[in-house]
């Protein structure tokens, strides 16, 4: 199973009650508190619920020393699995480590579209990573996710055979140009900073 996606012990021993799991239907966002991911998830599974958290792996800089961890996709959300048509579900709002859950109009929950989690969770690998669109081109606006660049903002400048991307990158009010992976730069809509 894919582990961004866990199912209560009760929704994978009882057959009726995770019936609309496999479905793409039904799904929520929940707003987290902060630092709380784990803790909230570990307390919803433990409710009967299914959660997707997908992550990606990505460089950050720390005192001069880099370190590549998986972090979240959406950081302090969660998806949460839940038929609002059944009592209880409101039971999510007070779960440790859940501020809300993301409403619409009327205070009701308003559901994830479904071709949106549909393609997440096909974008996801067997780790619960997200898989990155490798579709680049030239002139996208990409942020660079590893390396000593980790976190700056470029644009692609030419694409290489074995999915190298050339970057120029400004550097002390100097355009530098650099050779990345392709996995390690990720389409951004944020304009490169003057």
């Amino acid at each position: 199973m894919n582990p961004a996606k866990r199912t209560s012990e009760k929704e994978a021993t009882d057959p009726g009650f995770g019936a609309t799991s496999a479905r793409w239907d039904n799904w929520f966002a929940v707003q987290l508190r902060p630092n709380m991911r784990l803790i909230a998830e570990r307390n919803l599974l433990r409710q009967g619920y299914t959660c997707f958290s997908p992550t990606r792996l990505e460089t950050i800089r720390r005192a001069n020393r880099y370190k590549t961890d998986a972090r979240p996709l959406f950081p302090g959300y969660l998806f949460v699995h839940f038929d609002p048509r059944r009592p209880g579900w409101q039971a999510i709002n007070a779960t440790r480590g859940v501020s809300r859950i993301v409403t619409g109009p009327g205070q009701a929950p308003q559901p994830l579209p479904p071709a949106f989690i549909a393609g997440l969770q096909s974008r996801c690998d067997d780790d619960g990573r997200f898989v990155q669109d490798l579709s680049l081109n030239v002139g996208d606006t990409v942020r660079v996710l590893a390396g000593p660049f980790a976190g700056m903002v470029s644009r692609i400048d030419r694409l290489e055979p074995q999915d190298r991307v050339n970057l120029l990158i400004r550097v002390m009010g100097r355009d530098v140009r650099t050779s990345v992976s392709g996995e390690d730069v990720d389409r951004t809509p944020h304009p490169i900073p003057a």
